[in-house]
């Protein structure tokens, strides 16, 4: 059994590289920084490839699948992705791009690609890491926002694809909160209640997928928040995010 994550150097994609191998899964882990793969690499219990790569450049994903095609991937995580906080007639725009380039581009390329071997051979797992962002529009974080949404809606669809074909390939999509990771210090936020461990939330994505949930959203509170979410109008939770994310900028 082989799992392939992206976004493996720390946070949710490290736990569940972790959790993966725990299962006994060999694991291909992708992610700029060697040297954090390197030091998960000798805390694993299977087999584990290391392949440092940037997948915010789209030719790096189509080498990463021509790299690990032949592996029969049975479980593929595409974790990679970082958010940005600010107005958006103030962000960088070249950071954006970058953010669209890994959070959209690369994630879909992936999904895409591997899909088409997984749907040859009738099985398969995938795992699209998205986030609550996507249920809710997102002043002060526009494009993350923005870009979680398209991950949330692709994997939908793709998913009622795959039941119409009755496919035995599997797709689900993370939706989290708050988590322990470094994604606060990339995106320039402090979050504004106590966030979900990272471990935590690893485990219950990966038994959710194996499960073949569709949307996968731990903890009671963001259940509770995506319900909320779908019952005031737009512009009024676009009100309360903004005044809720204003007190989160560091």
């Amino acid at each position: 059994m082989k799992a392939l994550i992206t976004g493996a150097s720390s946070g949710i994609g490290k736990d569940i590289a972790i959790y993966l191998s725990s299962l006994g899964y060999d694991l291909i882990v992708v992610a700029r920084r060697k040297e954090k793969l390197d030091e998960l690499k000798k805390i694993c219990k299977t087999n584990v490839e290391v392949i440092s790569i940037d997948l915010s450049d789209v030719n790096n994903c189509m080498e990463l699948y021509e790299r690990t095609k032949d592996y029969n991937i049975d479980v593929l995580i595409n974790n990679s992705g970082f958010g940005l906080c600010g107005n958006f007639f103030d962000t960088e725009l070249n950071k954006e791009l970058e953010m669209i380039d890994l959070n959209i581009k690369g994630l879909h390329i992936l999904t895409k690609l591997f899909l088409k071997d997984m749907q040859i051979r009738n099985n398969g797992y995938i795992l699209n890491v998205s986030s609550s962002a996507a249920f809710a529009p997102g002043p002060l974080m526009a494009t993350y926002y923005s870009t979680k949404s398209y991950v949330f809606k692709l994997s939908q669809s793709i998913y009622r694809e795959l039941k119409q074909s009755k496919s035995n390939v599997h797709i689900s999509v993370l939706c989290p909160g708050p988590v322990e990771t470094e994604f606060n210090d990339v995106a320039n936020v402090k979050f504004a209640f106590k966030p979900q461990s990272s471990k935590f939330v690893a485990k219950y994505a990966i038994d959710m997928m194996f499960k073949n949930k569709l949307t996968i959203v731990p903890g009671f509170n963001m259940k509770l928040a995506k319900i909320f979410s779908k019952l005031l109008p737009d512009k009024l939770l676009s009100i309360i995010i903004f005044h809720s994310q204003k007190r989160k900028l560091k």
